[in-house]
């Protein structure tokens, strides 16, 4: 009997599903980020935590976890040495393939076919397949990209509240509530700085988000300067050649009122979501070896 196992390993958490051969949902679990940048060992425990509560709760044994050919998505998949790395685990299954969060985004999205996502999370990037041809804009990591992201915003939320702490521009309630998350001292939020991961700027997101619905005179030009920055990322994919894109991600359906009126006139529905595309992946790649293993048999001794 198969089994197929689809992960999405991102920045603020991941998440594993067990599918049978026909399709039938099996279990499925869940764990903290793993995004590559906390380090390839804390990535590959989270996604171990995730697989292994599907696993258990499926009650599989281990005989019944080498039939299983799994697809994982993972994000920072192009830092140096990660997918070297993936390569020499020894993960339990039958096979499994790799790719970044954004490709299997895509795959989940558009069942496997062309189109384009914009993913705004804890990160952000651009990704799409046209004739073939996949190719992304952006997510390099932040603070160095990620424009328009979670983390993105909280960076900007605490520096303009730090400005507004010096008198450099007025408080506003937004910055003061920023402000009293840390009591109010820089000192705090400095020693914060120096241990804050691009979770923890991204944990700011939803405070800048409500402040700005109610029209907060510096949190509202900070969600509308991301929201530039994201309508670029899309009218970039759309030039290349997309057909239509798709806003994924924590913060999209919120992000999504603030675009151009003629971006979100080109979004579309996802047809399936990250997960979907790593089982895709998982099952490419057992069509793949199972092509393999028939053309063995027929060769010639």
């Amino acid at each position: 009997m198969e089994f197929y196992l689809g992960i999405d390993a991102g920045g603020t958490h991941t998440r594993a599903r067990l599918i049978s051969g026909e399709g039938e949902i099996l279990a499925t679990g869940e764990a903290g980020p793993a995004n590559t940048r906390i380090g390839l060992g804390n990535a590959l425990r989270a996604v171990r935590d995730a697989y292994a509560e599907a696993i258990q709760s499926a009650e599989l044994g281990k005989t019944e976890m080498r039939s299983i050919y799994a697809g994982l998505g993972i994000a920072g998949l192009n830092r140096r040495g990660v997918l070297a790395g993936l390569q020499a685990h020894n993960f339990p299954f039958r096979s499994i393939a790799f790719a970044s969060d954004a490709s299997i985004a895509n795959l989940g999205a558009h069942a496997g076919g062309d189109g384009a996502i914009c993913i705004v999370g804890t990160g952000s990037i651009g990704f799409a397949r046209v004739r073939g041809q996949a190719f992304s804009v952006g997510g390099y990591g932040f603070p160095i990209s990620d424009e328009g992201s979670g983390a993105d915003l909280g960076l900007r939320a605490i520096r303009r509240s730090l400005w507004a702490r010096d008198g450099r521009i007025p408080h506003s309630r937004m910055t003061q509530e920023v402000l009293d998350r840390f009591g109010g001292s820089a000192g705090e939020i400095v020693y914060w700085m120096d241990q804050a991961t691009a979770t923890d700027y991204a944990a700011f997101a939803p405070l800048v988000m409500d402040h700005a619905a109610q029209g907060d005179t510096v949190a509202e030009p900070i969600v509308q300067e991301a929201a530039l920055r994201i309508d670029r990322l899309i009218r970039v994919l759309l030039e290349r050649g997309a057909p239509s894109c798709c806003l994924m991600g924590g913060l999209a359906p919120r992000m999504q009122q603030w675009l151009a009126a003629g971006i979100r006139e080109r979004l579309s529905d996802p047809m399936g979501d990250a997960v979907d595309g790593a089982l895709l992946l998982a099952r490419t790649r057992a069509q793949a070896e199972g092509a393999r293993e028939r053309r063995a048999r027929k060769a010639p001794a």
